[in-house]
């Protein structure tokens, strides 16, 4: 099986379902896929002598915290973002706290933030 065909097949899965399969292949290998962000991180460029602290993050995590009063908007609004059906949505509000998407940039982790923050949910950028 190629590189390709795999990425293929995870194409055509649903976020819910990448979610399940990364779940699987963590206890059945006994690794993390968080346990790999930090080496990525540390051998990121940008970070010389001197900035250390005064470095800004670069990518973040967008955390589900709360639903709020209304939790039809905010399925609604995490089917949108993460371009999911109704159902794979549902199941993601379901199980708050979650996170919605993890790694990305700043702008598109605000602009996440925002949607559901107008959706009414409390949201956390990690």
């Amino acid at each position: 099986m190629s590189k390709e065909s795999i990425i293929e097949a995870l194409e055509k899965m649903t976020i819910v379902e990448v979610n399940e399969l990364v779940k699987e292949l963590e206890e059945r290998w006994d690794v993390s896929a968080a346990s790999f962000a930090p080496v990525a991180v540390a051998a990121a460029p940008g970070a010389g002598a001197g900035e250390g602290e005064a470095a800004e993050k670069s990518t973040f995590d967008v955390v589900l915290k709360e639903i709020g009063d209304s939790k039809l908007n905010v399925i609604k609004a995490v089917k949108e973002i993460l371009g999911v059906g109704i159902k794979e949505a549902k199941t993601v509000v379901d199980a708050t706290p979650k996170s919605i998407k993890e790694g990305v940039g700043k702008d598109e982790a605000e602009e996440i933030k925002n949607k559901l923050v107008d959706a009414g949910a409390v949201v956390e950028l990690k």
